[in-house]
C-alpha cells in the first residue's frame, strides 16, 4: 500500500483519540501512529530553533490492524473540512442557531502559531510555549496543518456569530454558556491559530454579554415595577371604594367600577408579567378583601334602605290623610296655612323608594289641588264683585299722577290727602290687581314726601346760618392766602408761590360751592 493510498483513507485524529464526524471509521493500520500523550516538547522561541520532535507513542488502546483497502476505498474522496470539523453539543449547540461564517486563515499566517513534524504531529505555539494539538498521519505537513487550522476557523466563526448577536443586542439567553463553551474549546489548545486573539475576543464578549444581561435585568425590573404599580393601583382603588362611607356611596357607579377593576385584575393575571407567587398572593388577598367588604356594605346599606323606605312611606301616608281631611275646608286662610305646614313636614321627611315616593306625592298633591281649586273659584267670584271698585281706584291713580312733578308742596299735600280718603271709601279690588294699584299710589306718596323734605332743608334757619358762617370763614381764609401769595411773589420764592396758589385755588372752589348752596336757601 502506498503512502498516498493510506493518506486518502486514514482520517486524522485529535488528542482525544476520536474520529471526526461524518467520516467512516475504520481500524488504522498497525504501523500508524496516534497522538502524543506524554512528554511535551520544550518551548520554542523565536531566537532558538525548534527542538527535535519526540518519537510518536502508540495509542493507549491500539486498534487491531485493518485489512488492506480495496481499490474502491482507495478512490474514496477525502472528507471535507465541514464534515471533519467537530460539532458543538450541549448549551453551545442550542445557542448556535445558524451556521457560523466561514473563516479561512492562510497557512502562511497559521505557520506562525504552529510546528508540524514529518509524521503529522502538530504543536501549537503560544507565547513561546508548545502545546500538542494532535496528529494527521500519512499526510503532508500542509494537510496536517490545514486540518487543525480549520478547527480554529470553526471556533472563530462561532465567535463571530456570537459577536453579531451581541452587536444586535439579541436576547442574552444562553449567550454566557455559549461564550464559556467556546472559551473551553480555546483553552484546550486543540487548534492552530492566534488563540490569544480568540481569548481577547471572548473576554470582550463576556464583558458585553454581562452589560446586555444587566440592561435586560434593568428593563425586566422596570417592567416588573410598572406591573406591580399597576396591580397596586387596582388594589388601592378597590380598597378606597370599599372604605367609603356607605351612606355617601353611589352604588351603581361604584359597583360598575369594582367590576371593571376585577376585569383589569384578571387581564393582568392572564397577560401581565409575573410578579412572584408571594407578591401576587398578597395583592390578591387585599383585592379580594376589598371586594368582600364592598359587597357586605352594599347588602347592609340596601337592607337598611328598605327599612327606612318603609318608615318614610308610613310617615307620608299619615301626612296624606291629614291633607285629604283638609281638602273640603272653606276656611281659606287657616287651611292654607295648614297646608303650608304640611308641605314643610313633607319636605323634612325622608324619601321612600322612588316608585313609592312618586305615588305618595301624587296623592298628597291631589288633596292640595282640590282645596286650592275651590279657594280659587271662591276668589274669582269675589274678584268679579270687586271689579267696580277697581275702576274707581284706577281713576284716583290717574288724578294722583297729575300731581307730579311737585311744584307747590302745600297744594300737593292737600290734594293727596283728598285722594287717600276717597281711596279708602272705594273698597277692595280683585286680588290680582291689589298689589299693582297700591304700588302706583305709593309712588305718588313717596314723591310728595321727598318734595316736603327738600323744602324743609332749604328753608331750615339753622342750616342757613351754618352756611353763612362757613362762607365768612372761607372768605377770610382766601384773603389771607392772597396776602401770602403776594408776599411770596415779592420775595421771588417759587416754592411758597406754588403752595399759596394751590391752597388759594382749593379755597375758591369751596367758596363757589357754598355760594350755590346759599342761593338754594334764599
Amino acid at each position: 500500500m502506498t503512502n498516498s493510498q493510506k493518506s486518502d483513507e486514514t482520517p486524522a485524529t485529535d488528542t482525544a483519540g476520536t474520529v471526526p464526524p461524518d467520516t467512516v471509521a475504520e481500524p488504522p493500520a498497525s504501523g500508524e501512529a496516534t497522538e502524543q500523550e506524554s512528554a511535551t516538547p520544550a518551548p520554542a522561541t523565536a531566537s532558538t530553533p525548534a527542538p527535535a520532535p519526540a518519537p510518536a507513542q502508540p495509542a493507549a488502546d491500539p486498534l487491531p490492524a485493518a485489512p488492506a483497502p480495496t481499490p474502491a476505498k482507495a478512490a474514496r474522496p477525502r472528507p471535507t473540512p465541514a464534515a471533519m470539523a467537530p460539532r458543538p453539543s450541549g448549551p453551545a449547540a442550542a445557542a448556535v442557531v445558524a451556521a457560523p461564517p466561514i473563516h479561512s486563515t492562510p497557512l502562511e499566517e497559521a505557520e506562525k502559531f504552529a510546528r508540524v513534524e514529518e509524521d503529522g504531529h502538530v504543536f501549537l505555539l503560544v507565547d513561546g510555549e508548545e502545546f500538542p494539538v494532535g496528529q494527521y498521519p500519512d499526510a503532508s505537513r500542509e494537510e496536517a496543518l490545514g486540518y487543525f487550522v480549520r478547527k480554529y476557523d470553526d471556533v472563530a466563526g462561532q465567535i463571530t456569530l456570537l459577536e453579531q448577536r451581541v452587536q444586535a443586542k439579541a436576547p442574552t439567553t444562553d449567550m454566557r454558556k455559549t461564550a464559556a463553551h467556546l472559551a473551553e474549546q480555546v483553552a484546550e489548545r486543540k487548534m492552530v491559530g492566534d488563540v490569544r486573539a480568540l481569548e481577547a475576543r471572548l473576554d470582550a464578549l463576556t464583558t458585553h454579554i454581562a452589560e446586555l444581561e444587566s440592561a435586560e435585568k434593568s428593563e425586566q425590573d422596570a417592567a416588573r415595577a410598572r406591573e406591580l404599580e399597576a396591580r397596586e393601583a387596582i388594589v388601592a382603588e378597590a380598597e378606597e371604594i370599599a372604605g367609603r362611607d356607605p351612606s355617601t356611596v353611589q352604588w351603581k357607579a361604584s359597583s360598575n367600577r369594582m367590576n371593571e377593576l376585577f376585569e383589569q385584575w384578571k387581564n393582568a393575571q392572564k397577560s401581565g408579567m409575573r410578579l412572584g407567587r408571594g407578591t401576587e398572593d398578597a395583592l390578591w388577598k387585599r383585592f379580594r378583601s376589598a371586594r368582600t367588604v364592598f359587597d357586605r356594605h352594599r347588602r347592609a346599606f340596601f337592607s337598611q334602605l328598605d327599612n327606612e323606605n318603609a318608615d318614610a312611606k308610613r310617615a307620608k301616608e299619615a301626612l296624606i290623610s291629614r291633607a285629604e281631611e283638609l281638602s273640603t275646608s272653606t276656611d281659606w286662610g287657616h287651611t292654607a296655612a295648614e297646608y303650608r305646614r304640611l308641605m314643610d313636614e313633607w319636605k323634612a321627611s325622608k324619601r321612600a323608594s322612588r316608585k313609592d315616593d312618586d305615588a305618595l306625592w301624587a296623592r298628597f298633591r291631589a288633596a292640595q289641588d282640590r282645596f286650592f281649586a275651590a279657594r280659587k273659584a271662591a276668589n274669582e267670584a269675589i274678584d268679579e264683585e270687586y271689579g267696580a271698585n277697581l275702576v274707581v281706584k284706577e281713576a284716583l291713580l290717574a288724578e294722583a299722577r297729575q300731581l307730579l312733578p311737585v311744584k307747590d308742596v302745600a297744594a300737593a299735600r292737600k290734594a293727596l290727602q283728598s285722594i287717600r280718603d276717597r281711596w279708602e271709601d272705594a273698597g277692595k279690588v280683585p286680588r290680582a290687581d291689589m298689589g299693582r294699584v297700591e304700588a302706583r299710589l305709593r309712588e305718588v306718596e313717596d314723591a310728595v314726601q321727598a318734595a316736603e323734605q327738600e323744602h324743609w332743608q332749604r328753608t331750615n334757619p339753622e342750616t342757613k346760618a351754618r352756611t353763612n358762617s362757613a362762607l365768612s370763614q372761607l372768605e377770610s381764609t382766601i384773603a389771607s392766602l392772597e396776602d401770602d401769595l403776594a408776599a411770596a411773589e415779592k420775595n421771588g420764592d417759587a416754592r411758597r408761590i406754588s403752595a399759596a396758589r394751590e391752597a388759594l385755588e382749593a379755597r375758591r372752589q369751596w367758596l363757589d360751592m357754598l355760594q350755590k348752596s346759599a342761593q338754594d336757601f334764599s
